[in-house]
């Protein structure tokens, strides 16, 4: 995949009809806070893409923050696999290998496949159903539209909207989420309208066992939905991913 520079616009100047904003956290939000927020909310709506160089004047410009601290920042970020730094070229937006993607599949299957059965036990109320009927529809709304940044956005609220209703603190801490963004869009473009349909079509049983407040059928449907991705996994081809190092 080809590294290309991202030229950001200063919030005072004026944009061009049809530039992204970049996402900027509240002013009492920490610079770590305020990078974090704009480079991982910048991942799911397309503002950056995996690989993309990161230019420190301009991040430091746009987020109002030093560059010592938005040094210390992506140092959070590279701890966290978002972002990698090198020495000599400076910050770039992470890539994952094909190990690593699987691994990652490895370790988020059983924390959201914990999240899907926490969410039914407690799916008890009008309320809680209606959270989850509201997350499922805009996801299904986002992938009907065929927004890559609108899919992946709606993507992570269901998972947000699933682990807040499980209840669970703990589970929301340690859900490699922001990992998980980074894997998405990577493939997203890449994949085959079939692939697509595979990933989009795994939300709704899942959604549905939960409404039920059948904690095993959600279970047993987040099993075959990640099924589904290794199986897409298997079909994509080398050349997509980075080289292992």
């Amino acid at each position: 995949m080809t590294k290309a520079a991202v030229k950001l616009t200063p919030a005072s100047a004026a944009q061009k009809p049809g530039d992204k904003p970049l996402p900027v956290a509240a002013d009492s939000e920490s610079a770590t806070d305020k990078v974090a927020e704009a480079i991982t909310q910048g991942i799911r709506t397309g503002i950056f893409v995996p690989g993309q160089h990161l230019l420190e004047p301009d991040l430091t410009r746009r987020l109002g923050i030093s560059r010592g601290s938005l040094r210390e920042s992506l140092k959070h970020l590279a701890a966290a696999g978002i972002v990698t730094l090198n020495r000599y070229r400076g910050a770039y937006i992470g890539l994952l290998d094909r190990t690593a993607s699987l691994q990652l599949l490895d370790t988020l299957e059983p924390l959201a496949r914990l999240a899907a059965r926490l969410a039914a036990e407690n799916c008890t109320t009008p309320a809680a159903r209606a959270q989850i009927e509201q997350a499922i529809a805009d996801l299904d709304r986002a992938a009907r539209s065929g927004n890559r940044a609108h899919y992946l956005e709606s993507r992570r609220r269901f998972y947000d909207a699933m682990i807040d209703l499980g209840g669970n603190r703990e589970l929301a801490r340690v859900i490699p989420l922001s990992r998980t963004d980074l894997f998405r869009a990577q493939i997203e473009t890449v994949q085959s309208d079939t692939q697509r349909k595979r990933h989009a079509s795994g939300y709704g049983p899942i959604a549905k066992a939960i409404i039920a407040g059948d904690a095993k059928k959600a279970d047993l449907a987040v099993k075959k939905h990640f099924d589904g991705t290794r199986k897409t996994m298997a079909e994509l081809p080398e050349n997509i991913f980075p080289s292992m190092t």
